[in-house]
């Protein structure tokens, strides 16, 4: 009896195994058909799945695909936000494609909003693109090393500083001057 127990364990694992390939290659393919086509020599992405919440930060050496949730900075060669995710932090990579929800700074050579994506924030870019159907609250600017965060404005905008005008002379002052 423990041979037939042991036997069908290790079938079950067999099987679990042989099918885990097909089963990944379906999770980690880019779902989004325009994205496929426009990287073709992406390759297999990482992707964090729709049942997954995640809270720090993210830094991926290659392409990635969100379709849950993502709290804290995510780094990544190539990034998709897939419809239903969503991602509230800063993001750095090559080139990022909305299709969900994100919420803080983008810093993308390639940055396009499409299929209802939604982005409130700010975005550095060299190339921007957004669809007719998404959202964009924020600013946008046009940099050439958008991932360098010392070669563009900081996201948080000008300083205090620099938002308060020049004083006045007194009226005082002028008519001393005048006598």
């Amino acid at each position: 009896m423990l041979n037939s127990m042991k036997s069908s364990a290790t079938e079950k694992d067999r099987n679990a195994a042989a099918n885990a390939p097909d089963v990944m290659g379906r999770v980690v393919q880019p779902h989004d058909q325009a994205w496929a086509r426009s990287e073709p020599t992406m390759g297999t992405a990482s992707c964090i799945g729709s049942d997954m919440s995640i809270v720090g930060k993210i830094d991926c050496n290659g392409p990635a695909q969100v379709l849950g949730r993502i709290e804290g900075e995510l780094r990544a060669s190539d990034l998709l936000i897939s419809d239903g995710a969503q991602v509230e932090g800063n993001i750095i990579a090559q080139s990022v494609t909305v299709c969900g929800r994100v919420k803080g700074t983008i810093r993308a050579v390639r940055v396009k909003l499409q299929n209802g994506g939604a982005v409130e924030g700010d975005i550095f870019h060299r190339s921007l693109s957004i669809d007719e159907n998404s959202q964009f609250e924020g600013s946008s600017r046009r940099v050439e090393n958008p991932t360098e965060p010392s070669s563009s404005v900081d996201a948080k905008g000008p300083q205090k500083k620099d938002l308060a005008p020049a004083p006045l002379p007194s009226i005082d002052a002028e008519l001393t001057d005048s006598k």
